[in-house]
């Protein structure tokens, strides 16, 4: 068929304006990433070494949570750490926390507190989300300290375990992360308002919401260690309490960003939290906001709290499991900052030696049959 130089033109333009309109259009979100139903407990797993792998195999684990190699953190690398423990049986839920070309993509005081080299940390951290995307990795935990997680060195418990310490009285209370410390009066130099810590919250999570849902990846967003309002001139306002997690959710609004629960770091908190853990469960869970759980138990609330194993806590944890059956939590529920349980000082395993975890089969043994007594209780009622 003929056309006219004029008619031409005129579907040249036509063309052009679909071609602009199409670009207008920003890419459709893909669903998350499906996770199968139902409550998984599993572990954060070290090297995939055979040892490390039969022994997880030994005490029933399937579902892991795996940390990143900063020397392996694109795309590739993720499909191919994901392959190889798919291939021994198990199945992978994130891999975390991020690692890009300038550092550890957790706890950014660039983006927290709006330091030079913002908007290059915050490419990385999408790129991160990507590649996790394309890997098929539904998940990912994020978390906005600016300078740090606290602590005041490590103590032999009553027991006798080893275990983190959080005395924010001693002297040797401190802040790290990264290789970086991080100590009071004032650990970037001055006061930070609690306003600028919330924009600059929003300005991240802004550009972090169409990443997260193009990709299919969720990201729960951990509790503040401690949850501390104010530490070193830095306010911890957003993550510390249940009100400030409610605000940074709706500011969010995306169904793929959510809580990642540390039962610990809540427990440190005490009151000051604003929620027991059990009610802040229930309702994260109700919005469809809760990823995943780290299941750890402390000794008191601040101003002083130790870690502790499960049953060695003030927090009685089968509370938490079972508010986790009730709501039929569909995440991961992980052992967290597991005590050093049967290492003697001076027989501590040769360097490249494996020794299987027994702090990790306690934990392990522990949670599993709070889990069944939860559902069978859940059955009754």
């Amino acid at each position: 068929m003929d056309i006219s130089p004029d008619r031409r033109q005129f579907a040249k333009a036509a063309l052009a304006g679909a071609a602009a309109v199409a670009a207008a259009v920003p890419a459709t979100a893909a669903p998350p990433t499906p996770i199968p139903p139902g409550l998984k407990i599993g572990v954060s797993a070290g090297q995939p070494t055979p040892e490390h792998m039969h022994f997880l195999k030994e005490l029933g684990v399937t579902w892991l949570s795996l940390a990143v190699n900063p020397k392996a953190a694109t795309g590739e690398d993720f499909i191919a750490q994901r392959k190889l423990w798919e291939a021994a049986g198990f199945k992978v839920y994130n891999i975390g926390s991020g690692a890009g070309p300038s550092g550890s993509l957790h706890n950014m005081p660039e983006v927290t507190l709006n330091l030079p080299g913002r908007d290059q940390r915050i490419e990385e951290y999408l790129n991160y989300i990507r590649y996790l995307g394309k890997a098929g990795v539904p998940y990912s935990t994020y978390a906005h300290m600016g300078n740090g997680i606290w602590s005041s060195g490590r103590i032999t418990s009553p027991r006798g375990y080893s275990a983190r310490d959080g005395d924010s009285t001693s002297p040797n209370w401190k802040g790290n992360w990264a290789g970086k410390t991080y100590s009071e009066p004032l650990s970037h130099g001055r006061v930070y308002t609690e306003q600028e810590i919330w924009e600059n919250y929003t300005y991240f999570i802004k550009k972090v919401v169409p990443v997260a849902e193009q990709a299919g990846v969720r990201i729960g967003i951990h509790p503040d260690d401690p949850p501390k309002r104010m530490l070193a001139g830095v306010p911890r306002c957003i993550f510390s309490n249940f009100e400030g997690y409610k605000k940074a959710i709706e500011i969010a609004n995306s169904p793929n960003i959510g809580v990642c629960f540390c039962v610990g770091s809540w427990l440190e908190g005490g009151s000051s939290t604003g929620k027991d853990p059990v009610e802040a469960i229930k309702y994260f869970a109700s919005k469809k906001k809760l990823f995943k759980i780290h299941f750890r138990n402390v000794s008191a609330p601040l101003p002083h709290f130790t870690e502790t194993l499960i049953d060695d806590g003030y927090y009685d944890m089968s509370k938490i499991m079972q508010a986790l059956v009730d709501v039929d939590f569909d995440g991961i529920v992980i052992p967290d900052h597991i005590p050093a349980l049967g290492v003697v000082a001076g027989a501590e395993p040769a360097p490249g030696q494996y020794r299987p975890s027994v702090g990790l089969s306690y934990l392990l043994g522990s949670m599993n049959a709070m889990y069944k007594a939860a559902q069978n209780h859940k059955r009754k009622a």
